[in-house]
């Protein structure tokens, strides 16, 4: 059973409790056992509401009690066996009102810390229009740069700037670092990157601001000339290697595009400059000399090693250019491994094609001696086999002085291409020495390094002859290897035309009696 109600009614009852047992003789259990102590206990604990309280009613009912019988008894005092009940009853009250006032103190200990670890709750709750118009002015103000843009760590790595910082200054030096680093003055510099631009800008987007056409021109026109790396030429623009890659392919598409006509067969003016060039060195109606030259690369990977493998035991690439006496180049042709021959090549080209079908030489025809007519034709090396628009040496030990006379001067005049082979390898260094490629973009890059051959002669960029030498590892001073391949025989004569053979015969006494 269990007692309810204040805490006089429970001392009363106990009272009552401990005179019935007094009167029959039992013997009130011990403190520890009595089980209707603990009914009160129970009662006590489901009235009382502070401990205090709880505790001085309790006591004051033990100590004032009088005369809490049956009505009739007032004023008898309590014998011991009626304290020992009351006091075990009132114990027992004590003790459990102790044990719950603790339990709510630790309880409500730990609801303050869940209050004060808990982050304050909002009061003011948004509507979704406000809500749409707050997301609404975040996106305007971060598109129009109102707001600072926490940039991921793994898209822009910090690096140093190194030559792009040094080229960026304009003072008295910038000029001859321009020149020193990327071949050109800053204007023609500027020229180009302006020319460019339209093609390599790039839209500004949330992630990273891109990399502005002057950068990536300059680092494309870096590499070049100086033959590093990826990986250590980017490291000089602050930009990563994925970067220098995509920005040599950008740039080089680009002037592929802008500047396609810088290399093309002359016209017009031009035309009539190159063939004047020509006539007064002997050649009437000349309009170039065509030679090939070899670019060294590394061994391609996934590819047989014989096909690039050429006559000095080197793997290569050959390019075949046609130039004129300014040693501006009028026609390339690349990407062939180094294995095929100049005469494989010259067929292969689109030059043949375009001499085959009469589309090459369209001037009005020379009268030479001999009643010779020609319409054109090109200065060849004896690599090349002699045909009407294709004049090569005599060749041979002993040669008639006419015959002699005319190798000398043909062999001369053709020193043209020999020469911007010098130029353009001893500029665009990247092209000189073996290096790794990828023959997908290599035959492109070497076109585009042609049209800028072309553009500094037409400003008029002088050459530095001294980058033609090196000092090898025995401190020797010697000069580079142009990779151009001489041949180790001339072709046979048999395969001669006679319009061949009489167009080299009246050039050479045309030669003699001027």
């Amino acid at each position: 059973m269990a007692f309810r109600g204040p805490p006089s009614t429970v001392v009363s009852v106990a009272f009552r409790l401990a005179r019935s047992s007094s009167r029959t003789g039992a013997r009130p259990p011990s403190p520890p056992t009595c089980s209707w102590a603990v009914s009160i206990a129970g009662g006590v604990r489901s009235s009382v509401g502070r401990v205090h309280s709880a505790r001085m009613t309790a006591m004051s009912e033990v100590v004032h009690v009088r005369g809490v019988g049956d009505g009739h008894d007032v004023g008898a005092g309590l014998s011991a066996l009626e304290r020992a009940a009351v006091t075990s009853a009132v114990a027992a009250v004590i003790m459990h009102c102790d044990m719950e006032v603790e339990g709510q103190r630790r309880w409500g200990r730990l609801r303050a810390r869940r209050r004060k670890l808990m982050p304050a709750a909002t009061t003011e709750t948004l509507d979704s229009a406000a809500i749409c118009e707050a997301v609404l002015e975040v996106c305007c103000a971060l598109g129009c740069g109102g707001l600072p843009r926490a940039t991921a760590r793994w898209w822009v790595k910090r690096r140093t700037g190194g030559t792009w910082k040094d080229l960026r200054p304009a003072d008295d030096a910038t000029g001859d670092y321009f020149r020193d680093k990327l071949r050109m003055s800053p204007r023609v510099f500027r020229e180009i990157v302006e020319n460019l631009s339209p093609i390599l800008q790039r839209r500004v987007t949330f992630y990273r601001e891109p990399l502005q056409p002057d950068q990536i021109v300059a680092y494309t026109l870096y590499r070049w000339p100086s033959g590093e790396t990826y990986e250590s030429s980017s490291c000089s623009f602050g930009i990563g290697r994925a970067s220098g890659l995509v920005a040599v392919r950008d740039v080089t598409a680009a002037l592929l595009s802008v500047y396609r006509e810088k290399v093309a067969w002359p016209t017009g003016v031009r035309k009539a400059i190159v063939l004047r060039a020509f006539d007064d060195k002997g050649f009437p109606n000349c309009h170039g000399c065509i030679d090939c030259t070899h670019i060294y690369v590394d061994k391609l990977a996934n590819a047989p090693a014989e096909d690039c493998y050429d006559r000095k035991r080197r793997f290569s690439v050959v390019a075949q250019v046609v130039v004129d006496l300014d040693l501006r180049i009028l026609d390339v042709f690349v990407g062939y491994p180094g294995s095929c021959h100049d005469v494989r090549i010259i067929h292969l080209s689109t030059l043949w094609s375009r001499a085959v079908v009469g589309g090459l030489f369209t001037g009005p025809p020379v009268l030479l001696p001999f009643q010779v007519q020609t319409n054109g034709y090109l200065l060849a090396d004896n690599g090349y086999p002699p045909s009407k628009w294709m004049v090569v040496p005599f060749g041979g030990v002993a040669q008639h002085p006419l015959e002699s006379r005319f190798d000398s001067k043909q062999k001369t005049v053709r020193g043209a291409v020999e020469r911007a082979f010098g130029r353009l390898k001893g500029m665009w260094r990247l092209f000189l020495g073996l290096h790794k490629t990828n023959m997908e973009t290599l035959p492109q890059q070497f076109v585009a390094v042609c049209i800028l051959h072309n553009i500094l002669i037409d400003v008029g960029i002088p050459f530095d002859e001294n980058l033609l030498w090196e000092v090898d590892a025995n401190g020797v001073r010697r000069r580079v290897d142009l990779g151009i391949h001489r041949p180790p025989r001339p072709l046979c004569m048999e395969t001669s035309t006679g319009e061949a053979i009489m167009l080299r015969q009246a050039l050479a006494e045309r030669m003699m009696w001027r």
